[in-house]
């Protein structure tokens, strides 16, 4: 690409050097660079980019966009000053891939839970639609209909445009996209035309790396404030934070709610383990999907379908056609007379959530859960996070998570040491997860439902490094066949 076209994607505090005619690529990561490419030196969490420049140059880097011009600069290399270079290389990735967001009807999902479920329940919505239609989820990304394998909630600004560049190619007019606190954070994002911004709620989340729920509300907001005045903002008001993201937005507000005046409106008419009645702004609908925190999704895909200019009947048609995403309240029967949910709830609100609907319908039955927390995470919701389940459960088991690069027996630890002797008695703390899930299954009698949390989708543990298959609904499958 010709180096001045591509430059002036961003704003440059200053250069330096002689100016190449054209870059043969662009990357962040000094290892990847080949003759005649542009390096971008990030200043990461873990590592400064800055420290590679002269690995990059020697690679064949031609331009070094950074936030500090090296003392020693080779005059042959074009340096590029600029003020912050994480954002620079959104804006630089975009341009590269030929700006693809401005070619999509692109919509960003933020908040601490349901950001999975909503952006894939839109993706679902729009294909319902006859649309080609792109999705970016923690779970799974979309190309239309193809399979793109999910490493990040939302990936690194170079991979993410290409992926946005391919959908454009295959002829989606849509996408839809999780925006994690992380990438806006880190302005992953930085570049993208959004034609929409979601948001969810905000409960106490990776505070590993944001250290206060101050700092990981404003990482969610500057979405919103980023956001065009053409593109719509809709937030849900019922969250203690849902007004506080429309503050700064240019962008058109909307707001949803189950319990307030809002522009949409839902309420709850049926409870059942299969399924929920619905009335979104006053219409009834029998959808697939259970519980409260699952209505607000629905409310929000049936907000921005609307506010996407779709005709509202079709809309709700459409809404009792979606079925739960994979690893979202996900329900295993037993031919003994008792149920397995498997629901990646892993933070102590989303945990809560999913106890109290489970309480809602199941009449006279028990709650068993099977919990874990991961490695190398925040440990303060450790205990919070058994105090939620074992006040949810009638009986709990400990387990193990993903343990990452920790002793899975110090996490246990660290989550039975927010239990009371009461509830210590009614919980086991079992590390195997495969003989936790099958100890909660031999606790079970006819009408008992057995929470599995945490995991949800994933078909992995990593310990030490090492993803090892393991699948909540597959062993659970497996369990209730023998």
């Amino acid at each position: 690409m010709d180096v001045k076209r591509l430059l002036s994607a961003i704003k440059i505090v200053q250069t330096q050097g002689v100016y190449p005619e054209v870059v043969n690529g662009i990357d962040a990561d000094s290892r990847n660079i080949a003759a005649g490419y542009l390096f971008v030196a990030v200043r990461g969490s873990q590592t400064d980019g800055h420290q590679y420049i002269p690995k990059a140059i020697e690679q064949g880097a031609v331009v070094v966009v950074c936030e500090e011009i090296p003392a020693e600069a080779p005059e042959r290399v074009l340096f590029v000053q600029v003020k912050n270079s994480a954002e620079a290389l959104g804006l630089l990735a975009s341009r590269w891939h030929g700006d693809p967001s401005q070619e999509l009807t692109l919509v960003g999902v933020t908040g601490t839970n349901g950001k999975t479920t909503t952006a894939t329940l839109l993706y679902e919505m729009f294909r319902l639609f006859g649309e080609k239609v792109g999705l970016l989820s923690t779970v799974c990304n979309y190309i239309d209909q193809e399979v793109v394998p999910s490493t990040h909630t939302t990936p690194d600004p170079l991979s993410l445009n290409a992926l946005l560049r391919r959908m454009v190619d295959a002829g989606c007019t849509y996408a839809f996209m999780e925006v994690s606190s992380h990438s806006a954070h880190q302005h992953r994002i930085a570049g993208l035309k959004f034609a929409g911004g979601i948001f969810s709620n905000l409960t106490r989340d990776h505070m590993d790396y944001h250290k206060t729920v101050d700092a990981y509300l404003n990482a969610k907001k500057m979405f919103f404030d980023a956001l065009p005045a053409e593109a719509f903002a809709l937030t849900n008001i019922d969250d203690k934070v849902g007004e506080v993201m429309l503050q700064n937005t240019r962008a058109k507000k909307y707001t949803y709610s189950l319990r307030a005046m809002a522009d949409f409106k839902a309420r709850i008419l049926e409870s059942r383990l299969d399924g929920t009645l619905v009335a979104f702004n006053g219409r009834e609908v029998e959808t697939h999907f259970v519980g409260r925190f699952n209505v607000y999704n629905m409310l929000a895909v049936y907000a921005a379908t609307c506010l996407l200019g779709r005709d509202n009947e079709q809309v709700l048609v459409n809404m009792s056609m979606l079925i739960p995403v994979a690893g979202r309240f996900q329900t295993v029967y037993s031919p003994k007379g008792y149920v397995a949910v498997v629901d990646y709830a892993h933070t102590p609100d989303a945990l809560t959530n999913v106890l109290s609907t489970l309480r809602d319908v199941i009449g006279n039955g028990r709650i068993i859960t099977v919990v874990g927390a991961g490695g190398n995470r925040d440990k303060g919701k450790r205990p919070i996070m058994a105090q939620e389940a074992a006040r949810g459960s009638d009986e709990l088991v400990l387990t193990s998570d993903n343990p990452r690069f920790e002793n899975p027996d110090d996490i246990l630890a660290d989550m039975l040491a927010g239990l009371d002797a009461e509830a210590m008695k009614h919980t086991l703390a079992i590390t195997d997860r495969r003989q936790a899930i099958r100890t909660a299954v031999r606790l079970a009698q006819p009408g008992d439902v057995i929470l599995i949390a945490g995991k949800g989708h994933e078909d992995y543990q990593e310990i030490q490094g090492v993803k090892h298959h393991f699948d909540d609904c597959e062993e659970v499958r497996k369990i209730f066949a023998e």
